[in-house]
Parts: C-alpha cells; sequence; structure tokens
C-alpha cells in the first residue's frame, strides 16, 4: 500500500474516534470539506466503504471498524513516537553519554546535573563513574573527563576546573606513632594506600615534584583499594598515609581530622577537563552540557 495514503488514514481515525467529519474539521484545521474528500479518497483506493452516512447520522461499516481496529493504535503510537521525540522551538532532544572518573563525579557533574537538567529536560543524561581509561569512539560515548595528561593529543579539550594539587596526608595520630615524612623517600618507610592501575595491573607509584625534580615513589602498604571514602576513612583513623585529590580532603583538613604531609613535594595539575574526539561531531546535547558545566563546576572546587 503506497504511504502517499497516511494522510488520508489519520484524517479517517480522527473522523472514526470524534464520530464526526465536522469536529475532525476542526481538530485537524482544514474544513469539512476537505475531511469528506479525504475520507473519500482513502475509500476509493481501498475499493470499500468506510462509513455509513446519511444526512442526520453516521456509523463506520464492518470495513471501517476493521481499519479502525487493525490501524489505530499503531497508527497512534508512531504519532505519539513523532511527538515524544519532537523538539518545541528552542528545545533540543537528545541523549549525552559520558564517562567520569570517581574523584571527578562530585565536582564536574554533582553540581552540573540539576541544572543542566532543569534547563534541557528532554535530553536523557547516561554517567558511567568509572576510573580505568576508555576509548570513547569505540565504547559509544559522547564525551569523557579526565586529568589533562591523561587525554589523548588528537582530543579536543575543554577546561572544566582550575588546577589544583595532590597531596600526601595522614592523620595526628599516625603522624605521632610513626613520625613524619621529610622526603620523597622517606615514604617507602610507611603504610601507604595505594591503588592498581587497571591498564597494567601495576601499583600506582605516588608522584611528588619539588622545583624541576619529579619522584615517582613505589610505595607499598596492607590495604589496596580505588575506593576513596574507604581509603580517607582508613586514614582518618591512623592507620596510613594517603595520596589525595586535595578538593576531596579540604574537610578533614579544615577540621584537623588530617595533615598535609611533605607539602613542598605537592605536584599541580592543570585541571579536569572534558574531552571528545573533533569539533565536527560535537552534538548539541553536548554543546550544552558544555556551557552548563563551564559555568558551574568550577565554583565547587
Amino acid at each position: 500500500m503506497k504511504t502517499n495514503l497516511l494522510p488520508h488514514l489519520q484524517t479517517f481515525l480522527v473522523v472514526a474516534r470524534l464520530k464526526s467529519f465536522s469536529a475532525a474539521a476542526r481538530e485537524l484545521g482544514v474544513s469539512p470539506a476537505a475531511v469528506s474528500q479525504s475520507v473519500r479518497h482513502l475509500e476509493k483506493q481501498l475499493r470499500v466503504l468506510l462509513f455509513s452516512r446519511t444526512t442526520r447520522s453516521m456509523a463506520l461499516t464492518d470495513a471501517g471498524r476493521r481499519l479502525l481496529d487493525g490501524a489505530g493504535p499503531g497508527l497512534g503510537q508512531a504519532l505519539a513516537s513523532l511527538q515524544d521525540v519532537s523538539a518545541a522551538p528552542g528545545e533540543l532532544v537528545g541523549r549525552l553519554k559520558l564517562t567520569v572518573p570517581e574523584i571527578a563525579a562530585p565536582y564536574v557533574i554533582t553540581p552540573v546535573l540539576p541544572t543542566f537538567r532543569a534547563r534541557h529536560p528532554r535530553v536523557d543524561m547516561e554517567v558511567v563513574v568509572e576510573n580505568r581509561f576508555v576509548d570513547i569512539v569505540v565504547e559509544g560515548y559522547d564525551a569523557g573527563v579526565r586529568l589533562h595528561e591523561a587525554i589523548e593529543r588528537d582530543m579536543v579539550q575543554v577546561r572544566l576546573t582550575g588546577p589544583f594539587r595532590f597531596v600526601v596526608v595522614g592523620a595526628p595520630a599516625y603522624l605521632a606513632r610513626h613520625g613524619t615524612p621529610q622526603k620523597p623517600e622517606d615514604l617507602l618507610r610507611h603504610e601507604c594506600f595505594t591503588i592498581r592501575i587497571p591498564s597494567s595491573g601495576a601499583l600506582y607509584a605516588w608522584e611528588l615534584e619539588r622545583g624541576k625534580r619529579n619522584w615517582r615513589v613505589p610505595v607499598r602498604g596492607g590495604v589496596v583499594t580505588n575506593h576513596r571514602e574507604l581509603t580517607q576513612s582508613l586514614v582518618e583513623q591512623g592507620l596510613g598515609l594517603a595520596y589525595a585529590f586535595e578538593p576531596a580532603v579540604k574537610a578533614a583538613l579544615s577540621a584537623g581530622r588530617l595533615v598535609r604531609v611533605l607539602e613542598e613535594y605537592a605536584p599541580i595539575v592543570p585541571g579536569f577537563f572534558l574531552y571528545f574526539p573533533s569539533r565536527a561531531q560535537r552534538s548539541g546535547p553536548l554543546r550544552l552540557f558544555i556551557d552548563v558545566a563551564k559555568e558551574l563546576a568550577a565554583k565547587t572546587m
């Protein structure tokens, strides 16, 4: 059957639902004559009568009833789907999928998402929080969030936060028992909480710097975990030292539950960046997310 009959089928369904040609004309915004002509055209193409009509009444024929029962739900669902994906003037409809490391989520996603959803409710968000390195093209992500040095050079980068430090921290009780490290090499004699690098399986060596000199200290300890909150809890209980994202331990430092160690060796990193393959591939939802993220994310650091 030719698809050019679909407009006439829609007219038929409206007439059948309202049981009135004139009422159907008002809903469709056309003249009663146009509605009647459309129904006659459909009947001619189908070679059946769809309505029994007199000057005073109308009713569906058996063929009309079967067409209503068969086509009505399907066409109604199709029209509803068109309405669901359509956008009002100035409104954007779409989907955005992001990969975000655990330490970044509270600073570049949590503060941004409520405002973004309020402004763009027709954009669906999927945020996957994971610490492994992700090939965003192969795995179907629109963009990712990472530290500057972890992003491949062929990616477009958009700054989300300002620079910050990674610091070595410990509880006052631990330092009172075991002493305070004075230089990076001293960390080798301390209980340190570190993580395992997902891509290689190796334990992460703490990165420190002072002036132009850099250290990668292969610390060790009895607990290895990639869960930041667990690590901080254990460190606050005086069980060892941790290498921490400074904004994440700001409250504990202010309260005196933790203190900085080797602060003069704390490295400064450029910050968190949103990255994606190229400006040509930047979708409408991603462009809007960037606008809101740049406005709000840095305020939480």
